[in-house]
């Protein structure tokens, strides 16, 4: 099982950013995504959820409006496209795949995201 976040890297406020999470090793449909963070010396943080069937998202508070989750199960590839974003917002992101049904959780090992100018 393998999943292999991209896409992170060095932006000035106000810019974008979209990271790219790619899975194999399981049956990508089938499992919920999210994105989650976590800064050095704090607890990790959800910033967004896709559902495995219908597409139905969740997002913590202080990203709605601003980061949108999409995924694309041909592809096995989920995506987190950030905009407007803020100094608070540098951190490292993950990506996590949870199933409902067998509750297997599987993480990514992370990539960087760092706003400033």
């Amino acid at each position: 099982v393998q999943l292999v976040e991209s896409g992170g890297g060095l932006v000035q406020p106000g810019g974008s950013l979209r990271l790219s999470c790619a899975a194999s090793g399981f049956t990508f449909s089938l499992y919920d995504m999210s994105w989650y963070r976590q800064a050095p010396g704090k607890e990790r943080e959800l910033v967004a959820t896709i559902m495995s069937a219908g597409g139905l998202t969740n997002y913590a508070d202080s990203m709605k409006g601003r980061f949108t989750i999409s995924r694309d199960n041909a592809k096995n590839t989920v995506y987190l496209q950030m905009n407007r974003l803020e100094p608070k917002d540098t951190t490292v992101y993950y990506c996590d795949a949870y199933s409902r049904r067998s509750a297997r959780v599987y993480w990514g090992q992370g990539t960087q995201v760092t706003v400033s100018s």
